[in-house]
């Protein structure tokens, strides 16, 4: 991914965009076809002599062009003809983009792949859902890590509409009239590097667009993040559900030598915050002054590459934390076994209002067992099944059937297919 945003290879984008610029010239009688063919033989450049140029010149793409027209020699006149900075700015932009954007994508599938490995092993082992943090009913880990799943195919979909809209280049001049430069030149240049032309620019092309792709990664690191919360608050002690893995020699705490920390977790929360500001600043990006103005430049040389690379190392590191965590299934059983079965309480009282109960009053008698149940030593069905009230519309044996996690896991295989696992 780095090497997506070096000088190197930014300057290699623009020699390519200027060579193709002046084939297209030729093709459409603009100038020599000779003088076209001498460019792509020559043209070349020495970034050294670029940067010493930048010194002088106090404008990048000028020095670059000063550094190539003293290979090509007199052909060099046509380079950059009728073009103006954006014009190869924002079309090498498109290309580092999409290439960074293809990248995520591989990032993406290869973490798919160990979420849903992961979740069909875990598919039927049951643990508590909780809402508020406190306990709610019975699910699945291999559910929780399927909704896991689903939520970065969502992703996978948003990136790849972003990249869509990035993938447009302009060559259409100062001010986008194609005043000096041919629109036959920028479909031709445009075409051979697999971008769309961008309908209708200004000197630049609209941040919107690019706006949209940072909010995408954002977003998709605010889901690592979320996962990542997940992870940590179930690793904590009173809980120990899931837990990173802790390599042998791996320290916790300088003062503490019995620390095992959610390092990663906590990594992974922290990271996605600076994409969030980064998208912000995207954001800010939009408003320029008429047809253009360069407020944007200095911000997109920092949130691009930092972006794109952070994001290619915080969904690795996913992948990696999902694949490596330890789960205890026995605690998930004992952290469920604390609530007495008052997860049942729905069941009970869904079953009482389909034998004619009115639903407020069945709600009541429901609630009246569970708060002796929370106060007392004894499993709600117990307490359920000694209410006179509960007794007239249900026996102790459909107390018994209904105090069962079976009707919690009918569903399970389906919801996995509706996902796609």
């Amino acid at each position: 991914m780095a090497a997506l945003w070096t000088d190197e290879a930014k300057l290699n984008h623009w020699l390519e965009i200027e060579i193709l610029a002046c084939e297209g010239m030729a093709l459409c009688g603009i100038i020599p076809k000779k003088d076209a063919k001498i460019i792509r033989q020559r043209a070349k450049f020495r970034i050294a002599n670029v940067n010493e140029n930048e010194k002088r010149t106090q404008h990048d793409v000028l020095a670059f062009l000063e550094e190539v027209a003293v290979h090509v020699g007199p052909s060099g006149r046509f380079i950059h003809r009728g073009l103006t900075s954006s014009d190869l700015l924002d079309t090498t932009l498109a290309l580092q983009l999409r290439a960074s954007a293809d990248l995520l994508l591989a990032d993406l599938k290869a973490l798919l792949k160990v979420i849903g490995k992961k979740a069909k092993q875990y598919q039927f082992v049951p643990m508590i859902g909780r809402s508020h943090g406190i306990h709610a009913e019975p699910i699945s880990y291999g559910l929780k890590l399927a909704l896991m799943y689903d939520e970065f195919r969502r992703a996978v979909t948003r990136l790849e509409q972003s990249r869509q809209e990035i993938n447009v280049g302009k060559l259409s001049g100062a001010v986008g009239t194609n005043a000096h430069l041919d629109p036959r030149v920028e479909q031709y240049v445009c075409k051979h590097l697999g971008l769309g032309v961008d309908p209708l620019s200004t000197q630049v092309v609209q941040r919107d667009r690019h706006a949209q792709f940072m909010a995408t990664l954002a977003i998709i690191g605010s889901s690592i993040d979320r996962w990542a919360t997940e992870f940590r608050h179930l690793q904590r002690t009173e809980v120990l559900e899931v837990e990173e893995f802790f390599a042998k020699g791996q320290k916790g705490s300088s003062a503490m030598p019995h620390k095992r920390n959610p390092i990663t977790g906590e990594k992974l929360s922290g990271l996605a915050r600076i994409l969030r500001g980064n998208s912000v600043a995207a954001m800010e990006n939009i408003a320029l002054w008429h047809e253009r103005d360069i407020s944007h430049s200095s911000v997109e040389r920092i949130i691009f590459p930092d972006s794109t690379i952070l994001l290619d190392y915080m969904l690795v590191l996913t992948a990696k934390l999902v694949e490596n965590q330890i789960v205890y299934p026995e605690n998930m059983q004992r952290n469920m076994d604390l609530s007495k079965g008052l997860y049942y309480s729905q069941s009970v009282l869904l079953a009482l209002t389909d034998a004619g109960m009115a639903r407020r009053d069945a709600y009541e008698a429901v609630q009246s067992c569970a708060m002796a149940c929370w106060r007392g030593d004894k499993q709600l069905g117990e307490y359920l099944k000694e209410s006179e009230a509960i007794a007239k519309f249900l026996t102790k044996k459909q107390i018994t059937e209904l105090c069962s996690t079976k009707r919690h896991f009918q569903h399970i295989k389906r919801k996995f297919k509706q996902v796609g696992l």
